[in-house]
């Protein structure tokens, strides 16, 4: 205890007495059904252990949880103060990760029987025993002891069930917040709101396991039918857990790539995350799927992976580079599909990758593809690329206004870019305005936009088309895109969009 703050010290311990006052009426109390509270006690008991048996632990995921289902049929099944008793085993021997186990464990023990005891009393209060078919709180028969002709109030105990499993989240989600904000000193809503907007929905879930496993308990089967719920639930529960995990070991995967990358051409770090933001925004402003909009953000992110083929040498090359470098830098988009072509997960991303520097007019490379031949997640992060290359600061240009950076956008639309997808861009900038992620280089800064900034952009230039090529090995025209250097003005001004304006033999590889 002497490692948690006062406040949070005095805070872990009113909740202990708290508990303790929701548990004592059922050992003092004679109606308390023993057996059941037993029963279910050790079943959630039973639940918690398997996750530390050796044989199981390597395959249970850390994920998983306590499995709640057993809590919500106990309190669905009998008084209050006894439901609030069952939670207390289950919770004493879950998993805890962090330091200090003991206070942690006890924690545990006196949330779970406090949220407990409060579903329990919202299901009284809304007649869910009278409706489940008595309880042994109401003078009614003890679980399992229903005759032939039992039948539950369907549907209105789906009510009270749903109303207790809601208590129940609200509960452990408030006093959870509340030991966050006094042990770490989080701001309020932001140790309220997160964690209620993650275990709503499960804990909906769990509570209506936990009403067909009081509902078959009640009914002529018994037990033995009651049981039966538990398997499949855990196996989803399993299986939820093993997802998450899958997950976590794609952001690694993808975290690792992008490191080292950015370790190989130390002049665009952070660059990759926010090509992925400003995707991910493109992506939503057209209205695309979530799951496709995380297909869109990795693909941003990972666009530039292929550099890692590239050698360092003209990555970090200070002077102009040779026709024959720019070609060997130019294969960096095949490079990085053959890198990711294994990957699974990545899904559309792969083709992103691979095509994110061709132009709609069909000057770009490596295959030249035009208009809707190319795919639509490439098209999003050129437009992505070239932005975040225009409003970053680099060895061989400066930061330009984001305004700025979306009017030349806009003029290369239709030659380079895909319309739709610069003027998608447009409005969620003007609308949410540009917070860039933040990287840890401090020699590259990203013109900050704190507050949404309305953007209306118009094209400075009346062509369609981008400014003429510029000999090779000399700067572009600052009239370019961003009026960075065309490509063949610096070592690195490939690396980015800054090839916009360099007309058909360019389109950037950044």
């Amino acid at each position: 205890m002497r490692v948690l703050p006062p406040g949070a010290r005095a805070y872990i311990l009113c909740a202990v007495l708290g508990a303790l006052a929701c548990v004592l009426p059922a050992p003092l109390g004679s109606a308390a059904p023993w057996p059941a509270v037993a029963l279910l006690g050790g079943l959630y008991l039973g639940c918690e252990l398997v996750k530390l048996c050796p044989p199981l632990r390597a395959r249970v995921p850390e994920g998983i949880g306590s499995f709640f289902p057993v809590v919500l049929a106990a309190v669905f099944l009998l008084p209050p103060s006894a439901a609030a008793l069952v939670a207390a085993p289950g919770a004493l021997a879950g998993t805890v990760v962090q330091r200090p186990a003991g206070v942690r464990r006890v924690w545990h023990a006196a949330q779970q029987a406090i949220a407990a005891w409060a579903a329990g009393q919202a299901y009284a209060l809304l007649g869910g025993p009278a409706a489940l078919g008595g309880s042994a709180a109401l003078g009614g028969p003890h679980p399992g002891a229903a005759g032939p002709g039992w039948v539950a109030d369907f549907p209105y105990v789906m009510l009270p069930a749903a109303a207790a499993a809601l208590v129940f989240c609200l509960v452990l989600t408030a006093l959870d917040g509340g030991v966050l904000a006094t042990a770490e000193g989080l701001p309020a809503a932001a140790a309220w709101r997160g964690p209620l907007t993650r275990s709503l929905a499960p804990h909906c879930v769990h509570g209506l396991a936990g009403l067909m496993m009081a509902v078959m308990w009640r009914s002529p089967y018994g037990l033995p039918a009651a049981l039966l719920v538990l398997l499949p639930m855990y196996i989803s529960c399993w299986v939820f857990a093993q997802y998450h995990r899958e997950r976590a070991a794609h952001q690694a995967t993808i975290r690792a790539l992008v490191q080292a990358v950015d370790l190989k051409d130390r002049y665009t770090r952070g660059h990759s995350e926010r090509v992925g933001q400003a995707s991910a925004m493109i992506a939503r402003e057209l209205g695309m799927a979530e799951d496709r909009l995380e297909v869109v953000r990795i693909a941003g992110i990972l666009h530039d992976v292929g550099k890692l083929g590239v050698p360092t040498r003209l990555l970090r090359k200070d002077g102009p580079l040779t026709p024959q470098e720019r070609r060997t830098i130019e294969l960096h988009p095949e490079y990085g599909h053959e890198m990711v072509r294994g990957i699974g997960f990545l899904g559309e991303a792969r083709a992103a990758i691979l095509h994110h520097h061709e132009r709609v007019d069909g000057k770009g490379y490596p295959y030249g593809l035009t208009g809707e031949q190319i795919p639509v997640l490439a098209r999003v992060v050129a437009v992505a690329d070239a932005f975040d290359a225009m409003t970053s600061t680099r060895s061989y240009s400066r930061a330009r206004p984001v305004p700025t950076a979306l009017g030349e956008l806009e003029r290369c639309a239709g030659a380079q870019f895909d319309p739709d997808m610069v003027h998608a861009l447009v409005r969620a900038i003007g609308r949410h305005g540009w917070r860039p992620v933040v990287t840890s280089d401090d020699d590259l800064q990203v013109i900050p936009q704190s507050a949404p900034t309305p953007v209306a952009v118009r094209a400075p230039a009346p062509g369609p088309g981008p400014a003429p090529h510029p000999p090779p090995g000399r700067p572009g025209p600052s009239g370019g895109l961003s009026g960075m250097p065309a490509q063949g003005g610096d070592s690195r001004a490939h690396t980015d969009a800054g090839g916009a304006a360099a007309g058909p033999s360019s389109g950037g590889t950044g």
